[in-house]
């Protein structure tokens, strides 16, 4: 006959054969057959690695004969212990969680409302195209700029031969071409849909020399002067940009955003263990009492591109592969996000090495190579670039999110002084204004690969939005923008050998967070 020490041995070699602990009150418990049986089985079907040690706070739950659901109880005990919750009450706020789990069988309607997200279906492209798409930015622009102060008398520029000599004259054209004369004088040659002029800028006029150093090819402007002999001499040069400082928007309850980019899964410098850190911090499992409040209070996790490091993005990659296949990189990526708590919105834009056209606007990441992704209940995939609004409910209208990989950026880091002059790469605060100032996110024929759509330029920033975010470039940064919050997300991926050859330093493993309510920001650091 079995003795009662034997009886406890063989209980507590069952449960540590599982990685269990049990504390003497549970043990005492169990010492009855049909409770040990009951038990044994409960713990077979919800076993997960959450759990640690069972105590005797679980056997009021098994006397309702429910389920475990393990993550819930530890965290809810760990609630109890500090505040004081007595078993009935631990109880009773397990079977409401359960039971309001088991009552929600579709996915609640989400608070992410998609703005603006490009869908058009492939066509075949023809040289019209190209004249179109052109057209439909100068008419988006001109719009814009026609609101602008000093703009509202503007005439065409095939009608300036009827102005007298010295006149004032206010014009809206796109840049054709940009040089500099031999005395140093700016001559930056100008069209709209009638005709095209030269406009001169002064070397000695130095605040407006200045602005015309950053103005670029197939950009929009507007130009205040005075008529000369088939040229232009300027006085001011107008851009659509912000016109106002916006009113910074909040909201009244509690809720933060927080900003990921550039997690390259797949690639041999993927930071596994730094996003495994940021991982437990979202699920309460690390960090100060005052970094888990905040992790609670998280309703908004972006994505901005680059979730996998893709295949074939440049010449030698799959030496730098650790998952050579794509699919795979998408499969173990969508199985990082499951990780992520299910009442987190995920929205998500593709990037230059996701499994999709380089030529923007990008498609959402295309399905048949990331179905993993798609699976998840609370993602939301959007276009590249995409507005999408957070936040809203009846009495408040929400943020509106302008999201864009930043592809772009790579060109205006080199072409524009003011940026490549005050910190190039470092800035992305000074790329982003710079697209703001222009209301285009490419503005340059040649700052990124498009597809001319010929009924609107999709890249035209028609909307001005509450946050303008991205990555791309692997360093985070925050900063307000005439009541615009700009955010560059960091990246998840160490240096790899083309960022060591052109002396790209990133900045891996920090996260860039909005208080909604305060607008207060913070960047976070997961790195060691």
């Amino acid at each position: 006959m079995q003795t009662a020490e034997t009886r406890k041995k063989d209980i507590i070699s069952f449960f540590l054969k599982k990685g269990l602990l049990v504390n003497n009150e549970l043990l005492e418990y169990l010492r009855d057959e049909q409770k040990f049986s009951e038990f044994a089985g409960l713990v077979d079907k919800n076993l997960q690695e959450n759990i640690t040690v069972l105590n005797n706070r679980i056997e009021s739950f098994i006397s309702q004969r429910q389920d475990l659901n393990w993550v819930e109880f530890e965290k809810l005990e760990a609630a109890s212990e500090r505040n004081g919750i007595d078993d009935r009450s631990l109880v009773n706020s397990l079977l409401a969680a359960r039971n309001t789990e088991s009552k929600t069988t579709e996915k609640p309607e989400s608070s992410v409302k998609i703005i603006s997200s490009y869908e058009a279906p492939p066509k075949k492209r023809e040289a019209n195209d190209f004249v179109e798409y052109f057209n439909s930015r100068y008419l988006m622009l001109e719009k814009l700029l026609k609101h602008r102060h000093g703009m509202q008398n503007v005439i065409s520029i095939n009608r300036i031969s009827n102005k007298k000599s010295r006149e004032e004259v206010s014009v809206i054209g796109m840049v054709m071409d940009k040089k500099y004369t031999k005395n140093g004088n700016c001559i930056i040659d100008i069209e709209d849909r009638t005709g095209s002029i030269k406009v001169l800028i002064n070397k000695n006029r130095q605040d407006l020399y200045k602005t015309a150093k950053d103005v670029v090819l197939d950009e929009v402007i507007g130009i205040i002067g005075v008529n000369g002999n088939n040229i232009i001499f300027a006085n001011n040069l107008i851009f659509p940009g912000i016109p106002i400082t916006q009113e910074i928007k909040k909201c009244n309850d509690e809720a933060y955003a927080l900003f990921l980019s550039d997690i390259h899964v797949g690639s041999k410098d993927f930071l596994k263990q730094d996003f495994d850190r940021f991982l437990k911090w979202i699920n309460l499992e690390t960090g100060t009492e005052a970094q888990k409040h905040i992790a609670s209070a998280v309703k908004y996790i972006f994505i901005i591109g680059d979730l996998v490091d893709g295949c074939g993005v440049y010449p030698g990659q799959e030496k730098e592969l650790e998952i050579k296949d794509i699919k795979n990189q998408y499969m173990v990526c969508a199985e990082l996000l499951k990780n992520i708590p299910s009442y987190i919105e995920i929205i998500i834009c593709p990037g230059n090495h996701d499994a999709m056209r380089l030529a923007e606007p990008q498609l959402p990441i295309y399905r048949d190579f990331a179905e993993p992704l798609y699976q998840l209940p609370n993602v939301t995939s959007t276009s590249n670039p995409a507005m999408v609004n957070i936040h809203s409910s009846g009495n408040f209208p929400g943020f509106d999110v302008l999201l864009y990989h930043g592809c772009s950026f790579d060109f205006y880091v080199t072409e524009v002084e003011s940026i490549r002059n005050n910190g190039g790469y470092d800035r992305a605060d000074l790329l982003m204004k710079f697209l703001l100032q222009k209301r285009h996110l490419a503005p340059s024929y040649t700052s990124t690969l498009y597809v001319p759509d010929i009924k609107s330029d999709f890249l035209v920033i028609d909307k001005v939005p509450d946050f303008f975010v991205s990555g791309h470039i692997h360093k985070a940064s925050a900063t307000n923008h005439k009541g615009i919050t700009l955010i560059s997300s960091s990246c998840w991926q160490g240096k790899t050998a083309y960022q060591e050859k052109v002396g790209h330093n990133p900045e891996p493993s920090r996260v860039p967070i909005v208080n909604l309510r305060t607008r207060q920001m913070k960047i976070l650091k997961f790195g060691k």
